[in-house]
């Protein structure tokens, strides 16, 4: 049985996408669990490494869409 490499951390700031399809920001490893923080702001969550994946540019784009549009708004990010 083969042991499989742990995911190499990405650099803080790096855009994932959970199983869930939300779209978060890596903000750091506790743990073992990696930290996401919502782009537009609002509260972090933790997931599995195994459990996301680098955002692609449709929905970097998403991403930047929506924070952009937060902070038109005025909104605290």
């Amino acid at each position: 049985m083969e042991s499989q490499e742990p995911p190499q951390l990405p650099a803080p700031g790096t855009l994932l996408v959970d199983t869930q399809d939300r779209i978060g920001e890596f903000r750091g490893e506790w743990c073992g669990l990696w930290s996401l923080r919502p782009v537009t702001g609002g509260t972090e969550w933790t997931v599995n490494p195994e459990d996301v994946q680098p955002a692609n540019s449709q929905q970097r784009l998403r991403a930047e869409t929506a924070r952009a549009n937060a902070r038109s708004r005025g909104e605290v990010l």
